[in-house]
C-alpha cells in the first residue's frame, strides 16, 4: 500500500467527506477524534458509517481515526466504522502491544458480524510511553501496516515547545521510523498545523524523508500535490533503480553477487531495495491515472 499522503477529514462534515473522493491524497482518514465535538460524535458517526462504500467505490483508500481506549467510546465508534469498504483503522495515542490486541479483538468482534476480511491497522504513537514502545507496537500483528507520528500531543507530554529546527523531535521520529522499518511497516510522519506555511511543509516532509518516512499525515487539500511529490521517487532515482535491476539481474545469471554500477558496489540488498523502488513508482503512476495525472 501506498501512504504518501494520508488526509483527515472530520466525520461531522459531509461535504468535505463527499470532496474528499475527488482528491489525489493516497488515503482519507474520517476522523471521530480531535476534529469532531464530543456532541457531535454521534452524527459523525452515523455520516462515515454511510459514506464508507461511497468513498471506496470513487477509489478512495479509507480509514478511519477512531477514539483512544481510554476514553471508552472505542467500541462504538468501530461499530460504526467497520463496514463494507473499509480498509483501516487508524488508533490515537497507542502505547502499547496491550492495545493493538483490545483494538483487534474488537475488530474481529464486528468483522464476524458483518462478513468483512482484514482490517488493517494505523497506530499513532502520541505518547513518550508510545514512543519507547514504537517496536513492539509495530511488531504486534500483520495487521499493522504503518506507525504514524502525532507531534502535537507528543510535545504536549513532554513538556515542551516545538523550535523551528525540530531538534526537539528527531529521536521521536527516528525510534519511530527505525521500528517501523525494522518490522517491515511504513512510517508516516506529523501533520503540518500551519497551512498558510507552504515551504514549512515542504521542509519538514523533506525533513522526515530522510529518516526514513514514506508518507505524511495532512490536515488540508492543498498540502496533498506537494507532499506526494516529495515521497515520489524521483526520475533520477528510478532510471537508476531500472539499471540496477536489469545489470544485476543479468550478473546473476552468471553466478556474481554483487557488481559496479558507476563505481558503486550493488549487491542483492540493493537490488531488492531498487525493484521496491519501481514497485512504488509503478503503483503510484496507477493512483495518478485515476486522476488524469
Amino acid at each position: 500500500m501506498i501512504l504518501r499522503s494520508m488526509l483527515f477529514v472530520p466525520g461531522n462534515n459531509l461535504r468535505m467527506i463527499h470532496k474528499a473522493a475527488t482528491l489525489p491524497a493516497d488515503a482519507i482518514i474520517l476522523d471521530l477524534e480531535d476534529a469532531v465535538p464530543i456532541d457531535e460524535k454521534e452524527t459523525a458517526r452515523i455520516s462515515i458509517k454511510d459514506s464508507i462504500s461511497q468513498l471506496k467505490k470513487a477509489g478512495a483508500t479509507v480509514f478511519v481515526r477512531v477514539n483512544a481506549l481510554s476514553t471508552d467510546l472505542t467500541y462504538e465508534d468501530l461499530d460504526f466504522s467497520i463496514q463494507e469498504g473499509i480498509d483501516g483503522i487508524m488508533i490515537p495515542k497507542c502505547q502499547s502491544k496491550t492495545d493493538i490486541d483490545e483494538i483487534l479483538r474488537m475488530v474481529k468482534e464486528f468483522e464476524e458480524k458483518r462478513g468483512i476480511e482484514k482490517v488493517l491497522l494505523v497506530p499513532l504513537i502520541e505518547t513518550p510511553l508510545g514512543v519507547i514502545n514504537s517496536f513492539e507496537i509495530a511488531a504486534s500483528s500483520d495487521r499493522v501496516i504503518a506507525l504514524a507520528f502525532g507531534a502535537v500531543d507528543f510535545s504536549r507530554e513532554m513538556g515542551i515547545s516545538i523550535s523551528s529546527d525540530q531538534i526537539e523531535l528527531l529521536y521521536a521520529r527516528s525510534r519511530i521510523a527505525t521500528s517501523a522499518r525494522a518490522t517491515g511497516k511504513l512510517a508516516i510522519d506529523t501533520v503540518w498545523t500551519d497551512i498558510m506555511d507552504m515551504d514549512g511543509l515542504i521542509k519538514e516532509a523533506e525533513r522526515a524523508k530522510r529518516l526514513g518516512f514514506s508518507g505524511k499525515l495532512l490536515i488540508h487539500p492543498k498540502q496533498i500535490d506537494p507532499v506526494n511529490k516529495i515521497f515520489t521517487p524521483s526520475e533520477d532515482e528510478v532510471n537508476f533503480a531500472r539499471r540496477i535491476c536489469k545489470e544485476f539481474e543479468e550478473a546473476m545469471k552468471i553466478g556474481k553477487g554483487a557488481i559496479s554500477i558507476d563505481g558503486k558496489m550493488v549487491d542483492l540488498a540493493d537490488y531488492k531495495r531498487a525493484k521496491q523502488i519501481l514497485e512504488i513508482f509503478e503503483e503510484i503512476k496507477r493512483k495518478e491515472e485515476r486522476f488524469g495525472k
